[in-house]
């Protein structure tokens, strides 16, 4: 059996999706459905269970006799803006780190962390704490339990090893609200019939914007190579800027037209207005992942949107 942590949500839905693309449907899917609109994610998925986060953990123990090949911990709160320390540290860090010591000596443990962890990205992209420096509780929280993965790996029994996302936008992300991707934000403006809004100075504004296909094939990658272990960034080592991306989506929309709004008060000092995935490391571990080009991963994601509202609905054929 295989357990996806946050299989309901945004990046776990697409790998639950990408496990059954390759035959396998022995997957237990862990999350919550407080929302409950992100039960569309699952409906075109092949899985054996559905638990939520607390019950599992809850029950924990009588786990221990099951034979899980993979642990893919995707699972946490993501908004940037969540400003309740104890209740961003209980789900994202202490949590992880009881899954973390279940999985030790028993399989892999792939889990996700966010280049948010590297701040203004002054100091860098590359996986080291010498480049890190969060900029709010949720990146914080993600550094605490990479600093914790740090200090296991040198004793590590099993594969452990973090994926640490930049921009990602694709299928599935509805259930985000203000925190979906600009791309789905883009659509949703288009189709309401009002203009494309970016930031003043988005011009400037550049980030790597991944597509969710690469970030599935790169957790994937990592299952399939279960002596790598440490954190690696998942980025197309390109960054793109909020206009590019703007353009990009607006090709599609034959009335489109782009409107620049002034810059909030509120996001200045915790705006990432930089991001470039550093892939010297992933490189090295043997990977040889060509990331989607930002035009491609938009074209895809765009035709989804239009023809399902940006959800899988069919499921997936078995690759051979």
């Amino acid at each position: 059996m295989i357990l996806v942590t946050g299989g309901a949500g945004f990046i776990g839905s697409n790998l639950v999706r990408g496990l059954n693309r390759r035959g396998i449907e022995d997957i237990l899917v862990v999350d919550d459905l407080e929302q409950g609109v992100k039960h569309k994610n699952l409906n075109a998925l092949r899985f054996k269970d559905f638990l939520d986060y607390r019950d599992f953990e809850a029950r924990l123990d009588s786990f221990r006799s099951t034979k899980f090949e993979a642990i893919f911990h995707q699972g946490a709160c993501s908004d940037t803006t969540e400003q309740n320390g104890r209740f961003m540290l209980r789900v994202n860090y202490e949590y992880s780190k009881t899954l973390l010591a279940f999985a030790q000596g028993r399989c892999p443990f792939l889990y996700a962390s966010s280049a948010s962890v590297y701040g203004d990205g002054k100091r860098g992209f590359r996986e080291e704490e010498a480049c890190e420096e969060p900029l709010n509780v949720y990146a914080f929280s993600k550094f605490l339990f990479d600093r914790h993965v740090r200090t296991l790996l040198p004793a590590a029994r099993t594969q452990v090893a973090g994926v640490r996302y930049f921009n990602v936008y694709g299928p599935q992300e509805n259930h985000k609200g203000k925190m979906a991707s600009v791309v789905f934000h883009f659509h949703q403006q288009l189709t309401a019939g009002k203009p494309l809004s970016i930031f003043e100075g988005s011009e400037t504004f550049r980030r790597d914007f991944v597509f969710v296909d690469d970030a599935v094939e790169l957790n994937l990658w990592l299952w399939e190579h279960p002596g790598v272990s440490g954190i690696f960034n998942c980025g197309t080592g390109q960054a793109d800027s909020f206009l590019a991306l703007a353009q990009a989506t607006a090709r599609h929309y034959p009335l489109a037209r782009i409107e620049r709004i002034p810059f909030p008060d509120e996001l200045r000092g915790k705006y990432q207005d930089y991001t470039q995935a550093d892939l010297t490391a992933l490189r090295h571990a043997g990977c040889a992942h060509e990331f989607t080009p930002l035009a491609e991963g938009v074209s895809a994601y765009v035709a989804l949107l239009k023809q399902d509202g940006g959800h899988h609905r069919a499921p997936q054929p078995v690759h051979a």
